[in-house]
C-alpha cells in the first residue's frame, strides 16, 4: 500500500488553521497558542453564549469547540477574548497571501475563514518537494509569519484531501494526514462514526444504521438499488465517497457559479422582543434587505417573512409569503409588506425571539416590466437612485454614516448589527 503510486497522481493540500480565532487572540497578546487557555466568546451574552473558539489546550483539557461558556468546567482558570472578526479577516486574508506566493489564484479554493484547498499537482516538480513536504513548508511559513499553527490533509483528490485532514491529521505527531484510494479503504472503512465523514451528518447516518450499515466500507458493499430507493441521486456521491473517490476538481471549482435567486437575513434576539420594539427590527431587516437587493442589481418578486415567538408567547415558527405585483427593490414597499405580514402573525400582546427574511425571484433591476397603472413608475426610480446613494455614502463613510429614524428607537438593533461581521463584533 503505497500512498503515492509510481503514476502521476494529483495532490491535494487541505490546510486548517488550529482554533483559529483563539490562535489569533493569542498572537496578539504574545502567548503560545498551544499553551494558552483562551476561548473566544462575547462577555455581553452571558454564560449560555457558545464559544466561538477553544484553544488547543483547553481542549486538552476536555473543553469542548462550540461549547456555552457555562459549560467550562469551573475549576479551569482561562483567558475570554471579545470577538474581532475584522481582526481574524486581516490574519485569514495575510495567510491567503502566503499561498498567492507559491500557488496560482486559479489553485486556491478558500473553503472558509480557517480553511483552505490547495492543487499542488503541478508545483511538487517546480519546488522539489514530495507532497509531504510541501505541506510542511506552507504550514511553516504561516506559523513563521504569522504565529498561528496548521494541520494538513493530503489527498490524490479533493475528497480524500479533506478526510485526511478531519480524520486522520488530528492523530498524526506532524498534525498532516495523507491518504489515497488504497490508503482510504485500509485505514477508514471500518471507522465510527460515520458523522466523521464530510457530508455524512446525524440523519444520514440514523437512515443507514436502519439497514445495519455503520461504517464507509459497508456503504460501498450495500446493494445499490437500495441506496438509491433511500437517498435518490445523492446516492451517487455517497457511493463514490465510500470508495474514496471524487470526480471535481478544482478547475470545476473554479468554474462554477451559483445562481443568485434569493437573499436573506435573519436575527436571534438576546431577549424577548416585545411587539412595538420587534415591529421596529422587522422593518429595520426589510430596509437592510432592500439595499442589499439595490447593491446586487437585483429586484425581487416574491418575499418570505418568519418568527419564532418567545417561549411566553407559545414558542414556535410563524411565517408567510407575498407576492409583490412588480420586481421591486423598493425599502418602503418591502417595509410595507413586512409590516402587514407581521400584523398578521403576531399579536400586540405576543413577544418575538427570531427574525426572517427572504426576498426570492430575483430579476435584474433593469428587466422590463409589465405595464402597471397602479405603479408610479416615476416614484420607484428615484427610490432607486436614493438607496444607490445610501450606498455610496456607507460604502465611503461607513455603514452607520447615514441612518434612518427608527434605527434611533427603542429595541433597535441596525445600529449595532452595522458594526458587526457574521453576527459578531467586528473589533474596530
Amino acid at each position: 500500500m503505497g500512498y503515492y503510486s509510481s503514476v502521476k497522481e494529483n495532490c491535494y493540500i487541505c490546510i486548517d488553521l488550529k482554533s483559529f480565532y483563539a490562535s489569533v487572540e493569542c498572537v496578539e497578546r504574545g502567548l503560545d497558542p498551544m499553551t494558552t487557555d483562551l476561548v473566544v466568546a462575547d462577555p455581553e451574552r452571558g454564560d449560555k453564549t457558545i464559544c466561538l473558539a477553544v484553544s488547543p489546550s483547553l481542549k486538552a483539557k476536555g473543553v469542548k469547540n462550540r461549547c456555552r461558556v457555562f459549560e467550562i468546567p469551573p475549576h479551569i482558570k482561562y483567558i475570554k477574548a471579545t470577538p474581532r472578526m475584522q481582526k481574524y479577516i486581516d490574519y485569514a486574508a495575510e495567510i491567503y497571501g502566503i499561498y498567492l506566493r507559491y500557488l496560482s489564484p486559479e489553485d486556491i479554493y478558500v473553503y472558509s475563514i480557517d480553511e483552505a484547498f490547495l492543487d499542488c499537482t503541478t508545483y511538487l516538480d517546480l519546488y522539489g518537494k514530495t507532497p509531504r513536504e510541501m505541506a510542511v513548508f506552507l504550514m511553516d511559513r504561516i506559523s513563521e509569519e504569522v504565529g498561528v499553527r496548521a494541520t494538513a490533509g493530503i489527498g490524490t483528490n479533493l475528497y480524500l484531501a479533506k478526510i485526511a485532514l478531519d480524520i486522520t491529521a488530528k492523530h498524526s505527531p506532524d498534525f498532516i494526514g495523507i491518504l489515497d484510494e488504497d490508503a482510504f479503504r485500509a485505514q477508514l472503512w471500518s471507522h465510527r462514526p460515520l458523522t466523521d465523514f464530510w457530508r455524512i451528518g446525524r440523519g444520514t447516518e440514523a437512515r443507514l444504521e436502519r439497514f445495519g450499515i455503520f461504517t464507509m466500507g459497508q456503504i460501498a458493499h450495500a446493494p445499490e438499488e437500495l441506496l438509491y430507493k433511500e437517498f435518490g441521486i445523492d446516492a451517487e456521491l455517497m457511493i463514490d465517497h465510500a470508495w474514496g473517490r471524487e470526480s471535481t476538481t478544482m478547475k470545476d471549482i473554479q468554474a462554477y457559479r451559483p445562481k443568485n435567486n434569493s437573499i436573506s437575513s435573519g436575527q436571534v434576539m438576546m431577549r424577548d422582543y416585545y411587539y412595538p420594539e420587534a415591529l421596529i427590527v422587522a422593518k429595520e431587516m426589510a430596509v437592510d434587505c432592500a439595499l442589499q437587493l439595490t447593491a446586487k442589481r437585483k429586484a425581487s418578486t416574491t418575499l418570505g417573512f418568519g418568527v419564532v415567538m418567545a417561549s411566553r408567547s407559545g414558542g414556535g415558527l410563524r411565517s408567510m409569503s407575498y407576492s409583490f405585483s412588480h420586481p421591486t427593490q423598493s425599502d418602503l414597499e418591502i417595509r410595507d409588506a413586512i409590516e402587514k405580514i407581521f400584523s398578521s402573525i403576531v399579536a400586540k400582546d405576543e413577544y418575538v425571539r427570531r427574525f426572517m427574511v427572504s426576498l426570492s425571484g430575483l430579476v435584474e433591476e433593469d428587466a422590463p416590466r409589465q405595464l402597471d397603472l397602479f405603479l408610479d413608475d416615476e416614484e420607484s426610480r428615484k427610490r432607486e437612485r436614493i438607496q444607490k446613494a445610501v450606498l455610496s455614502i456607507k460604502g465611503s463613510f461607513g455603514k452607520n454614516a447615514i441612518l434612518k429614524g427608527m434605527d434611533y428607537e427603542e429595541g433597535a438593533t441596525q445600529r449595532e448589527r452595522n458594526s458587526q461581521i457574521g453576527g459578531h463584533k467586528s473589533g474596530s
